[in-house]
């Protein structure tokens, strides 16, 4: 079997123990690189400072980050400086920039999703008019231009689907 080539370690709790657990499996060839996931720059500098002593480089960080949550361009560009790939989680929003949902289209009620953007909706019409208008303009789906700009920004966007058209362009 061929190795992995990234190992994600989803937290930063024990981060240091964990990394350490991971090292074995680097030099022995069964994983390639290693990632980090939910993490401060502190936790970053940590990491690479852990690594580096065992002659090791921190291949990858994910974080949350989108035209919602954009207080990450620090960390995008340290990582981008050092040769870091860094991955963009929920650029989507869980839906909530795709122009599926408005006021009138709510999250269904019962979830996560529906508690955290069903109260700004209102809110959110305004800027996926916005994002609308930008698709409109080059000829592209509403989804793509917040996956565009999270490129733009110097990320590798995870993009989440669960049906088959979503993946159409």
């Amino acid at each position: 079997l061929e190795s992995p080539n990234l190992f994600w370690l989803h937290n930063p709790n024990n981060l240091e123990k964990n990394l350490s657990e991971a090292l074995p499996l680097m030099r022995d060839g069964r994983i390639k690189s290693i990632g980090i996931s939910n993490v401060s720059m502190d936790n970053i500098k940590t990491a690479e400072r852990y690594l580096e002593k065992n002659g090791l480089k921190l291949g990858a960080v994910q974080n949350h980050f989108s035209l919602l949550r954009n207080d990450q361009q620090p960390i995008i560009d340290y990582c981008n400086s050092k040769g870091i790939q860094y991955y963009a989680y929920m650029v989507l929003e869980q839906g909530a920039l795709s122009g599926k949902y408005d006021t009138k289209h709510p999250m269904p009620e019962g979830s996560s999703r529906a508690e955290t953007y069903n109260p700004v909706l209102d809110k959110l019409e305004i800027l996926n008019e916005e994002l609308k208008k930008l698709a409109d303009k080059y000829g592209v789906g509403m989804a793509q231009i917040p996956v565009a700009w999270a490129i733009a920004k110097g990320t590798l966007p995870i993009i989440g689907v669960t049906k088959e058209n979503q993946v159409h362009l």
